[in-house]
């Protein structure tokens, strides 16, 4: 007579986590999608992304391939697969996610600078001590002799060059 097997109810087992299928061919095609962005960077940027030795020869392999014909397709299919099995691939999204936005980067940056000049002639020498002490490369005497000038212009109606110089002046400074 065969064994029976006892199931102990008392231990406590794995919690079983399920994933639909939906959620496994979402995840497919964002490493997909993933793939095709590393696969279109230049040499250079890719250079920049932690990617293993498997990825660098498929992406190699893809730099040789025509696009938008079927072999690199299915080539990205399998860059996607090289893509699961790979550890890191929080660092390599993060790391491609800054090569694709330093456009969006530098308008960011670019709005700051605007916002920070805006200040800077309608407060004064208050904003003009906070940017020294935070950035002591900055020329006390010139920014406040270009605010001075500024709101000069701006009272005129004149052309706004001390406006503009501020600007260049804070760019120097906040970006290197």
């Amino acid at each position: 007579m065969a064994k029976k097997n006892k199931v102990d109810f008392d231990t406590p087992e794995e919690e079983i986590i399920y994933v639909s299928r939906a959620e496994l061919k979402r995840d497919a095609k964002e490493l997909h999608g993933l793939g095709a962005d590393i696969a279109g960077l230049s040499k250079k940027q890719r250079k920049t992304i932690p990617l293993n030795d498997e990825l660098i020869e498929a992406m190699e392999l893809a730099d040789r391939l025509k696009e938008k014909t079927e072999a690199y397709r299915r080539h990205l299919n399998y860059i996607a697969k090289c893509l699961r099995l790979a550890a890191n691939i929080e660092e390599i999204t993060k790391a491609v996610d800054i090569l694709k936005n330093k456009h969006a980067q530098g308008n960011v940056l670019f709005h700051k600078l605007e916002h920070i000049r805006d200040e800077l002639i309608e407060v004064g020498d208050n904003k003009i001590n906070e940017l020294v002490s935070e950035y002591p490369e900055l020329d006390r005497q010139r920014l406040r002799q270009l605010t001075r000038q500024a709101k000069k212009e701006k009272e005129a109606n004149k052309p706004a060059k001390a406006y503009r110089e501020i600007f260049q002046c804070l760019k120097q400074v906040i970006t290197h």
